[in-house]
C-alpha cells in the first residue's frame, strides 16, 4: 500500500481538531474524504475536498452510509466518556467498516492508555473502544497520542505566553512528555493507513523527544525569542475553567487524564516510545521550537509590535 495510491477514507471526527487535521492532510494528498456530522453546513470548519453527510455516530444506518464505498477509515471518538455510548459508537463503526470491506481502519485513542485498568473514564472508554474494534475482526491499527502542542496556541495560554512568558499547563513539571502537533498526528495517521504490515499494532506516537515542563518552556523560549517559564496548573482549576466552555461532564472526562498524571502513578505515560513509532511509521517530527516559531503568536499579544 502506498500513500500515493488514492484512497476513499471515512473520517469519524472530521469536524474536531484532531480528525480535522487528518481530513485536511488526506485531502491535500488527493485522497477522497467522507465525514459524518451533526453540525449544520454554516457551522462546519472549512475542509476543502471533504464530502459531508448529515448523521449521528449513534445511528447504525448513518455510519453505514458514511463507510459505504470507502477503502479506509480513520476514527477519533467525540469527547464522550459514557461507556455504553462509546461502546455503541465503536460497534456501529466496526459493523459499517466490515460491511464496506475496508482495507484498514485507524483508531486514534485521543490519549495514551495505562497498561493496567484505572478509574479514569478518558482511559477506560478508549480502551473499551479499542477492544470492540479489535474483537470485530476489522483490519485495525491504533495510534495513541500524548498531549497536543496546539492546546497551547489558544486564548487560555497564548496571551500569557506572549505577554508574560508564562506557560501554564496541568501536567507535573517532571512528567516527560512527547508533545505532538495536530499536523504530526495527521502524518502518523496517514502512515498508519498506508504502510504495509501494520494490522493489529498499537503505536504510542509523539514528538521528536520527551520534554519536562522546564525543557518545554526552554523550547518555547527559543521559538518565541524570549524567556519562558513553566508553571504547573492545578488540574482542578483546569477542570473548572474547561467546564465553563464544555460543560462539567465533558470537562471531568478530559481533566481526568491530568488528575491521573498529577498522582505520579505513571510518570512516563506521555513519554516517547524510544523511537519505535517514528521508525516504523517513517515519521520525522519537527522539534518543538520549530513548531512554535511557525505559529502566529502575535494574535494573542496586547502589544502590536513584532515578537522578534
Amino acid at each position: 500500500m502506498s500513500s500515493e495510491i488514492p484512497m476513499r477514507v471515512a473520517v469519524v471526527g472530521a469536524t474536531g481538531f484532531q480528525g480535522g487535521a487528518v481530513a485536511r492532510l488526506l485531502a491535500e494528498r488527493h485522497h477522497r474524504v467522507r465525514a459524518l456530522t451533526r453540525r449544520p453546513s454554516a457551522d462546519r470548519p472549512p475542509l476543502p475536498g471533504a464530502f459531508f453527510l448529515a448523521g449521528d455516530l449513534g445511528r447504525p444506518e448513518d455510519v453505514r452510509r458514511l463507510f459505504e464505498g470507502t477503502t479506509h477509515g480513520f476514527v477519533t471518538m467525540p469527547l464522550v466518556y459514557d461507556p455504553e455510548q462509546v461502546e455503541e459508537y465503536a460497534l456501529n463503526v466496526a459493523e459499517a467498516a466490515l460491511d464496506a470491506g475496508i482495507v484498514r481502519l485507524v483508531f486514534n485513542a485521543n490519549t495514551r492508555i495505562p497498561l493496567g485498568p484505572t478509574d479514569v473514564a478518558a482511559f477506560e472508554t478508549r480502551r473499551l473502544a479499542e477492544r470492540v474494534l479489535r474483537d470485530s475482526g476489522v483490519p485495525l491499527v491504533v495510534i495513541r497520542p500524548p498531549v497536543y502542542l496546539d492546546n497551547l496556541f489558544s486564548p487560555w495560554n497564548g496571551p500569557a505566553l506572549v505577554d508574560e512568558g508564562l506557560l501554564a499547563y496541568p501536567l507535573p513539571a517532571s512528567a516527560r512528555t512527547a508533545w505532538l502537533s495536530h499536523r504530526g498526528l495527521a502524518e502518523a495517521a496517514l502512515a498508519a493507513l498506508t504502510r504495509e504490515g501494520l494490522e493489529g499494532r498499537t503505536f504510542d506516537v509523539g514528538g521528536e523527544r520527551s520534554l519536562t515542563g522546564g525543557e518545554l518552556a526552554s523550547a518555547f523560549g527559543r521559538g518565541l525569542g524570549r524567556a519562558v517559564r513553566y508553571e504547573e496548573l492545578d488540574p482542578a482549576a483546569f477542570e473548572r475553567a474547561l467546564g465553563r466552555l464544555l460543560g462539567p461532564e465533558t470537562a471531568a472526562g478530559v481533566a481526568g487524564i491530568y488528575h491521573y498524571m498529577a498522582t505520579g502513578a505513571d510518570p512516563l505515560l506521555m513519554a516517547d516510545d524510544d523511537g519505535v513509532s517514528t521508525e516504523v511509521l517513517a515519521l520525522a517530527p519537527a522539534p518543538v521550537e520549530e513548531w512554535v516559531a511557525r505559529q502566529p503568536w502575535q494574535v494573542w499579544s496586547s502589544d502590536t509590535s513584532p515578537l522578534r
